[in-house]
């Protein structure tokens, strides 16, 4: 079997093979859930989170238990601290939840935060792609337990519990930023001990001065997770949540914030720590400012292929009737007009994707464009293409013998550009426009 045919087979040591390079986010990781990415979409995604010493990893075994009596596979992510001698998690999976360790039907996996703050590792939510993929029906994710910071199991899971204990000051910190917007589902822990009912009215209390956007009032549910009671109940109440949500909205807030995760990691991994601290040093010493140093880093990942087509200039007679075919017929719309007096032209810009179409037409018998029409006829004028730095590529250009027309100036849109003359470029008028 190939690996993927072994994940698709929960193969637990392919799963594990897998989930260690999506951790270490190893080159294979990201081709590997692509090709997972099909395979997806039919888990349960439950979130477990609390303060240290409420019990989580306790209630997330009853959970297992109440799943497992459902004939429901299960797939458990319990998020650790960070080891600073390994890098690792620092309590592991092999001291979790041993009742289930033998079973087949479960698969348990500990992943370190690696210094993230918000309660989650930086990939748990691709490992949860994995184990969906791998046909797990409930995931599981039990968060770090860093207090009142564990916001981000809210964007992930379909469901998320809070579980809280008497006697640990949770009344207090129940009111705190985060825990009742994040809780679909109250738990309180330990529920024989004698301070429960005292949490559960502050709880209901509290419930009643929030209101949330969705209109949900997170259902209170009393366990005692070592003794299974409450379980049942707090799955009810999960999947309830589950059912009232809408699951497209949740899903897309979700890859909202994946996205804008995935974005920062591709784009900081362009620049070398050595860089970073370089710059930090600059900073500091006030030898530059910190705007200009994050804009040279955008223009220098930029920098292997730095032109893109901005325009293509399109002489015609007359824009309007042009426009007859580039906007009536083609559906194009005109975002902008304008007449560039020292060119003796009118304007017309199209957007076209990334691009844009520019009609030009001559306001002036003596301009440019009449004399090319008079010559060529109708057609395609000039290429433009846009540079980060026009004045180091018009040096560049003089330096390879290239024939500049004009000094850099201001045209249509107010963008600054040259031409190149089209024995320099192969036949074709070429026009180099600096990035605004």
């Amino acid at each position: 079997m190939t690996s993927i045919e072994s994940i698709l087979a929960r193969q637990p040591r392919a799963i594990a093979r897998a989930a260690t390079l999506i951790e270490n986010r190893s080159v294979a990781s990201e081709a590997l859930l692509q090709a997972l990415w099909p395979h997806t979409g039919t888990a349960e995604v439950f979130g477990i989170t609390g303060a240290p010493g409420v019990g989580k990893s306790t209630f997330v075994t009853a959970l297992i238990r109440e799943l497992r009596q459902e004939n429901k596979t299960v797939a458990v992510i319990a998020v650790d601290p960070t080891s600073p001698f390994s890098g690792g998690a620092i309590l592991g999976d092999r001291v979790r939840m041993q009742e289930h360790h033998g079973d087949p039907g479960v698969f348990i996996r500990s992943m370190a935060t690696r210094g993230k703050l918000g309660g989650l590792a930086p990939t748990t939510l691709d490992l949860t792609l994995l184990l969906d993929a791998a046909g797990f029906n409930v995931i599981l994710v039990e968060t770090v337990g860093v207090g009142q910071d564990e916001i981000d199991i809210a964007n992930m899971a379909d469901a998320t519990a809070v579980v809280l204990v008497p006697g640990m000051g949770d009344e207090v910190q129940a009111i705190k930023a985060g825990i009742l917007e994040i809780a679909d589902v109250l738990v309180i822990n330990k529920s024989d001990l004698d301070g429960a009912p005292k949490l559960e009215a502050e709880l209901q209390m509290m419930l009643s001065l929030a209101h949330r956007l969705d209109n949900w009032v997170p259902t209170i549910v009393r366990t005692i997770a070592t003794e299974g009671q409450g379980i049942a109940q707090s799955l009810t109440a999960l999947r309830s949540f589950k059912s009232h949500s809408k699951p497209k909205d949740r899903q897309r807030q979700r890859w909202i914030v994946r996205l804008e995760q995935l974005l920062r990691e591709k784009l900081s991994n362009q620049i070398s720590a050595e860089q970073i601290e370089e710059a930090a040093r600059a900073v500091t010493s006030n030898e530059s400012d910190p705007y200009a140093i994050v804009n040279g880093w955008l223009k220098q990942i930029r920098g292997t292929n730095p032109f893109e087509i901005d325009h293509l200039g399109i002489a015609v007679k007359s824009i309007d009737n042009a426009l007859g075919f580039y906007r009536d017929a083609l559906g194009l719309t005109v975002e902008h007009r304008e007449t560039v007096v020292q060119e003796k032209v009118n304007v017309a810009l199209l957007p076209a994707g990334k691009s844009k179409l520019e009609l030009l037409e001559a306001s002036d018998p003596e301009s440019t464009i009449a004399k090319f029409i008079a010559n060529k006829g109708e057609g395609l004028h000039h290429i433009a293409l846009r540079v980060p730095d026009l004045s180091t590529s018009v040096e560049r250009l003089k330096s390879q013998g290239a024939r500049i027309l004009n000094e850099p100036q201001l045209g249509a849109g107010g963008h600054k550009y040259v031409f190149v003359h089209p024995r320099s470029t192969g036949g074709v008028l070429l026009e180099l426009i600096e990035e605004r």
